[in-house]
């Protein structure tokens, strides 16, 4: 049973930094690709970043290449989100997902688990 536990969500100002942690059981962590994904109020899921098996390869959504970075531990289990000059935008609730393959992917349908995910309020 694989289960994805978030943490380090919270309140923050708008210029201000947040670090993400999720921790994975009940698989092996490091034979699949991790991503994070953001939900706002009204508004739908959307990738934020990826992160392949080995943590060699990411990929980010454009809205926030230059201030996020995605990162893993296999030794862990646990996959990172720095997150450095938030805005208030980036308000939403935040899950990260383990994927169904081992290669960086961006879209819902790639992402086999979903953790219950942490929010994150950026004040302006």
């Amino acid at each position: 049973q694989v289960q994805l536990v978030e943490s380090g969500g919270g309140l923050v100002q708008a210029g201000g930094s947040l670090r993400l942690s999720c921790a994975a059981s009940g698989r092996t962590f490091s034979n699949y690709a991790m991503g994070w994904f953001r939900q706002a109020p009204g508004k739908e899921r959307e990738f934020v970043a990826a992160i392949n098996w080995s943590g060699l390869y990411t990929y980010y959504a454009d809205s926030v290449k230059g201030r996020f970075t995605i990162s893993r531990d296999n030794a862990k289990n646990t996959v990172y989100l720095q997150m450095n000059s938030l805005k208030p935008e980036d308000t939403a609730v935040y899950y990260c997902a383990q994927g169904t393959k081992s290669v960086v992917a961006t879209t819902s349908s790639s992402y086999a688990y979903w953790g219950q995910g942490t929010q994150v309020t950026v004040s302006s």
